[in-house]
């Protein structure tokens, strides 16, 4: 067993030298020197192609941002497409906390790239809070709050005076919430303030697309005023959990926990899956010096509501959504309408923000 395991490291030491000289289909051959990356586009899905058919979050990025060589990555989920001459990657990561964490540290280890001035740009669809936007909305988040970490009993079990039988792990009790303790064990992280306000300052007057299909859904919502409105670049923060959860009273909840572990200083506004994960591998990779945890932004934009309007139930609505969101294109489109100024303004300034964020007031 012992020569077995010493077999198996020699041959992945080995493959990682091979890829740090090995050719991609360019035809360009990679030296030992490692390529420096300026920015990571980090999406977590794909439909279909790479190009040419219906977009999923990766398609426009490589589209528009002509991410044309590619990175063999059989390590992970998906191949890396790189713009060599801007200094732009485009990674998929793969749907879930698992393979957002699995896919960025293994990118942040790759040899053959430097990550160490690379900012970090998440830029995905969610579900997006009525009570807060509409569709196609782009929120910038300020704190990233797990949604997995977590007691949880039946709520047809649950006590009486319990609002919720899914608290926080460790509490003895939900009522209405537990105790406030501190997030010691990754159920909340908070981004780089400044360069989020710099990012939400920068892309604020982004006019986002508006379609029929956007606005057959809002007039649906007539119990929320801004879930009629068009859409918008706002701050907001995103709520990861593995289960596609849908309701009122999950969205209920979701409100309620993120407001606990950010002490009343958050807003839940998305709902999506895999950020708290990347996060967790950036901050791993910042401890060796590998990455800047402080470059990292989470763009997320509405694709769908978290809860139905009036006269739907919430099986009704979930079951209508796993058919296509009304709102996808238009979310596709808007993370790169308002990712894509955060990105261009970087490279403009990279003399500068090569060593200096944005924002940092130095």
């Amino acid at each position: 067993m012992f020569n077995k395991r010493l077999i198996g490291i020699f041959a992945f030491c080995s493959w990682l030298c091979s890829c740090a000289s090995s050719p991609i289909n360019s035809g360009v051959t990679i030296t030992q020197t490692p390529i420096p990356v300026k920015v990571v586009v980090v999406s977590m899905f794909e439909i279909g192609e790479d190009e040419g058919d219906t977009a999923g979050e990766f398609q426009l990025w490589k589209e528009r941002m002509d991410l044309d060589t590619r990175f063999a990555f059989p390590n992970s989920h998906h191949d890396i497409y790189m713009n060599m001459d801007k200094g732009v990657m485009g990674v998929v990561t793969g749907m879930g906390t698992a393979k957002s964490t699995s896919a960025i540290m293994a990118l942040g280890l790759d040899p053959r790239f430097d990550f160490s001035k690379a900012y970090w740009l998440v830029a995905g669809i969610a579900g997006i809070d009525p009570e807060d936007a509409s569709i196609g909305s782009a929120a910038w988040a300020e704190h990233l709050i797990d949604g997995d970490l977590a007691h949880e009993i039946d709520p047809r079990e649950m006590p009486n005076d319990w609002k919720h039988g899914y608290f926080p792990l460790f509490s003895e009790s939900a009522t209405p919430m537990a105790a406030y303790q501190e997030p010691f064990n990754g159920e909340m992280y908070t981004l780089n303030l400044s360069l989020v306000d710099w990012a939400y300052e920068l892309t604020k007057d982004t006019v986002l697309p508006d379609m029929p299909s956007l606005e057959e859904t809002r007039k649906l919502y007539v119990n929320h005023p801004k879930a009629q409105q068009q859409a918008v670049v706002m701050k907001g923060d995103q709520l990861a959990a593995m289960t596609f959860w849908h309701g009122a009273m999950m969205n209920d909840w979701a409100n309620d926990w993120v407001s606990y572990w950010t002490k009343g200083q958050g807003e839940f506004v998305t709902s999506a899956m895999e950020d708290t994960g990347t996060y967790l591998s950036l901050s791993y990779l910042d401890n060796i010096g590998r990455v800047d945890l402080d470059r990292y932004l989470v763009l997320r934009t509405g694709s769908n509501f978290t809860m139905p309007p009036p006269g739907i139930t919430a099986a009704q609505n979930l079951m209508a959504e796993n058919e296509g969101y009304a709102g996808l294109q238009a979310a596709l489109e808007s993370a790169y309408l308002v990712g894509s100024k955060v990105v261009n303004a970087l490279l403009a300034d990279w003399a500068t923000y090569e060593t200096t964020l944005p924002g940092s007031g130095n």
